[in-house]
């Protein structure tokens, strides 16, 4: 069933062409009037040392739906909206794959959260940042975009509706056009990308090639003057494909 949360996402995607989301790593500083750009913000990164509840509740009062990333099953928090409910669909560990998100099943029942079921694919050079690392990936080379589509695909058949191609937090470049493109026709769900997007054109590309949603989150701590033009492409590239 698909809940309130992936209605709105819905909606502003038929409307608009394509979605932004910035995300928050709760332990580290930005400057939020860069929220307004948002059309969702993604809460996740955490290692559980700080209170989570109260780090959202601060976030509240964008009217923006929050929307939880998390990174093990202590990233879950009642205070937020909805979780993206993921399979590290390429890691060599099956916690990653099936074990994490079913211990965190019963908090997210629950705690009432609107899991929104997402495959978790990370690419090539994902492997040389912390989701690598952590997630044990085996990790899909850059110049295999019909790997990509094919987990994509696979995914579709599980019953997911989202696949998030990441390049990995602070990558040294993004997931290529054709692994999105491929991904997007093969399969038909929606298609986030995160990981090494840093500019405008990058963003306009991506959305071009078929991205239904950009993820920025080291931007937006390291460059947040470059948050609205990233916005403006993103919505320019969606206009243009509707």
């Amino acid at each position: 069933m698909i809940g309130k949360v992936e209605k709105i996402l819905n909606k502003i995607l038929e409307e608009e062409g394509a979605l932004y989301f910035i995300l928050i790593d709760p332990e580290k500083d930005i400057k939020k009037e860069i929220l307004e750009y948002a059309d969702a913000i993604l809460v996740g990164g955490s290692s559980g040392i700080i209170d989570l509840d109260e780090k959202i509740k601060e976030l509240k009062d964008f009217g923006k739906p929050i929307i939880l990333f998390p990174g093990n099953v202590d990233g879950l928090s009642k205070e937020a909206d909805a979780v993206l409910f993921m399979s590290l669909m390429n890691s060599t560990n099956t916690y990653w794959t099936t074990t994490a998100p079913t211990l965190g099943a019963i908090k997210i029942l629950k705690y009432k959260l609107e899991p929104i079921p997402t495959a978790y694919i990370c690419i090539e050079p994902a492997k040389k940042t912390t989701v690598g690392f952590v997630g044990e990936i085996n990790e899909i080379p850059k110049n295999k975009p019909n790997i990509v589509a094919m987990y994509c695909l696979s995914a579709k058949f599980f019953g997911m509706r989202w696949a998030y191609l990441e390049a990995g937090s602070g990558a040294e470049y993004p997931v290529s056009n054709e692994a999105i493109h491929l991904s997007k026709k093969l399969s038909g769900i929606n298609i986030i990308v995160g990981g090494g997007i840093r500019k405008d054109n990058i963003a306009y590309e991506k959305v071009k090639a078929g991205a239904d949603v950009i993820v920025t989150g080291t931007l937006a701590e390291k460059k947040p003057e470059e948050v609205e033009k990233i916005y403006r492409a993103i919505k320019t590239a969606g206009r243009e494909k509707l």
